[in-house]
């Protein structure tokens, strides 16, 4: 009897102490259940941020840059800088497009989706800034560059001054019309009083690029083009730089496009061109930096 009676206490204490802990136990696992899935949730909204903040982050890197340079420009942007600053500007991606300055002018006047304008001359920058086309306080002049004569290599015992080009059977130049070079050979030369003599057995490209092939190729006797566009082939040789004071500095200014798509990453392209890293190599391709 006393047995009995302490095992019935025994079994009371332990009916009570499994209704402290939750009565039956079945609350455990349901409480684990439950703990599980708030965890999963947590889990699943932090990966669904961390994603969302990457697409974020992704979207904010990838970023297009429109240009359009001087046709004298493109093998200094196109093989050395735009590769240079891609690099270090991992998402961004710089397309250019390429010709002459006063085509360039059109195409933007005509709603070209452009953020870039690198001109070879200040009137065709002029001229936008006046049409309201470029955004203000954007434009930097950013390098100089020099009006030589040339012949085809092999043809420069024949002369000896920029002034001699008069004695060329035919010469190349750029359309003055257009052509921010075929701009300062009408000057150098009127100025010298020999544009009428050497218009009357000219041929007008309508590019640098077009001027200096046909001196290289021989088709044209002789050409004005940029000292940079000649240092870019042996064909080619330089006879003489225009006078000084027969024409005024080949200054190339670049200025942001105004209401372009994307602003921001213009400036951050400009701000590179100008810096002593980017200039370092445009010296290297024969140009000077403005002053």
């Amino acid at each position: 009897m006393k047995k009995a009676i302490l095992l019935a206490g025994a079994l009371t204490v332990a009916m009570a102490a499994l209704t402290a802990c939750g009565g039956t136990g079945k609350a455990e696992p349901e409480t684990t259940t439950q703990a599980a899935a708030e965890a999963a949730t947590k889990a699943e909204t932090e990966t669904t941020a961390k994603a969302e903040e990457t697409t974020e982050a992704a979207e904010k890197a990838a970023q297009t840059v429109t240009i359009a340079a001087a046709a004298s420009l493109e093998t200094c942007l196109r093989d050395e800088l735009i590769p240079l600053f891609e690099k270090q500007n991992p998402g961004f991606t710089i397309e250019g497009t390429y010709d002459s300055s006063g085509k360039l002018q059109t195409q933007i006047e005509e709603g070209a989706g452009i953020d870039v304008f690198f001109s070879a001359a200040t009137k065709q920058m002029d001229a936008l800034n006046d049409e309201g086309m470029i955004q203000d306080g954007s434009v930097r002049n950013l390098l100089e560059n020099k009006i030589v004569f040339i012949v085809p290599t092999g043809d420069e015992g024949n002369y000896s001054s920029f002034e001699d080009i008069a004695k060329a059977e035919n010469v190349a130049l750029g359309d003055p019309d257009s052509v921010p070079v075929g701009q300062y050979s009408k000057e150098a030369l009127t100025n010298l009083g020999l544009w009428d003599e050497v218009l009357a057995k000219a041929s007008l490209g309508t590019n640098v690029t077009e001027v200096l092939n046909w001196v290289a190729e021989g088709s044209a006797k002789a050409g004005i083009v940029y000292a940079t566009d000649a240092a870019q082939t042996d064909k080619v040789t330089i006879v003489a730089e225009a006078p000084e004071g027969s024409v005024k500095k080949a200054i190339y200014p670049a200025g942001i496009i105004k209401d372009c798509e994307n602003p921001d990453g213009a400036q951050k392209f400009i701000d590179f061109l100008a810096s002593s890293e980017a200039m370092d190599i445009f010296v290297k391709n024969g140009f000077a930096a403005a002053e």
